[in-house]
C-alpha cells in the first residue's frame, strides 16, 4: 500500500477543511485574531513550524510541530485556510480548517485535500486544550477529479448502527470497482501507518457498509480504499461516539 494512503492530516497536526458558515451563536473577536494567526503560521513557506509554538501552550505542542515539517516534506504544495465558525454550546471557540495539496509519486500525481471543525479552549491567547468535531480526508491519483460524497456521520451513539458509504458521484458505465473499509487504531493514525485494505468487488456505484458503534464513548476513525480505471481513491474520516444525545451537535 503507497503511503499516500495516511489518516488525515489535519488530525495529526491538530489534535491527534471547505469552510462552512457562520451559524447560531456569535464568533468573538479573539477566535477571528486566533483563526488568523493560524492560518499565517501554516501558510508559512519557510519556519512555519517554529511558528505553532507561539499558538499552542507547550503541553499541546508536543510532537506538533515534526508532524507539520514532515507532512509539508510529502506535500510541498499546500494550502491551509481556517476560519471561525459558531461556538459550542458550552463556549468553547471552534475553527473551520481545510487544508489541500499535491505531489507526485512513482509518475503518479497525488491531491489531498483534509476538513474538520476544531473546538479549543484558549489560556492568554494560546490554544491549551481542543478536541477534533468532525475530521475528514480525500486523496485521489485519478487523472480527472472523480466526485465523491462521504455519508458517514460526524458524531453516534454507543453502541449504535450506522452506515459508512462512499459513494461515486457520476455513472460508472460499465467500469468495474473495488474496494475496502477498516477501522484504524489510535496507534495508527498517530503513527501515520498505512493500513493494509483488502479490496473487493463493488455494485452501486460505491462502497455501502453498517457498522457498530462501541459501547463506550470515544471515537472511531474510518479509512476507505476506492480502485476505478481512472485511477485510486483513498479517504479517512473520524466518527465521535457519545452517549447522550445533546453531544450529538456540540
Amino acid at each position: 500500500m503507497s503511503q499516500a494512503l495516511r489518516a488525515s492530516l489535519v488530525s495529526l497536526l491538530l489534535g491527534s477543511a471547505l469552510t462552512f458558515p457562520l451559524l447560531g451563536r456569535s464568533v468573538t473577536q479573539e477566535s477571528i485574531d486566533l483563526s488568523e494567526r493560524l492560518e499565517r503560521a501554516l501558510n508559512k513557506t519557510e519556519g512555519g513550524s517554529s511558528s505553532l509554538n507561539t499558538l499552542f501552550t507547550p503541553e499541546q505542542l508536543g510532537g506538533l510541530e515534526e508532524r507539520y515539517r514532515l507532512f509539508s516534506s510529502r506535500f510541498p504544495r499546500l494550502r491551509w485556510s481556517v476560519s471561525p465558525s459558531s461556538p459550542t454550546s458550552d463556549g468553547r471557540s471552534t475553527f473551520q480548517i481545510a487544508v489541500s495539496g499535491t505531489r507526485q509519486q512513482g509518475g503518479l500525481s497525488y491531491s489531498f485535500s483534509a476538513n474538520q471543525r476544531l473546538a479549543v479552549t484558549t489560556e492568554r491567547g494560546l490554544i491549551s486544550d481542543q478536541e477534533i468535531l468532525s475530521d475528514e480526508s480525500v486523496m485521489t491519483s485519478a487523472r480527472e477529479t472523480l466526485p465523491i460524497s462521504l455519508l458517514i456521520p460526524d458524531s453516534v451513539l454507543t453502541g449504535s448502527r450506522y452506515d459508512v458509504d462512499v459513494v461515486v458521484d457520476e455513472p460508472l458505465g460499465d467500469a468495474l470497482l473495488a474496494g475496502g473499509l477498516i477501522a484504524l487504531t489510535p496507534e495508527q493514525v498517530l503513527g501515520q501507518e498505512s493500513p493494509d485494505i483488502q479490496l473487493q468487488p463493488l455494485g452501486g456505484g460505491g462502497l455501502f457498509k453498517s457498522v457498530q458503534a462501541p459501547l463506550k464513548p470515544g471515537v472511531q476513525t474510518w479509512a476507505a480504499l476506492l480502485v476505478h480505471p481512472e485511477g485510486v481513491v483513498t479517504v479517512s474520516k473520524q466518527v465521535r461516539v457519545v452517549d447522550d444525545n445533546s453531544q450529538l451537535k456540540p
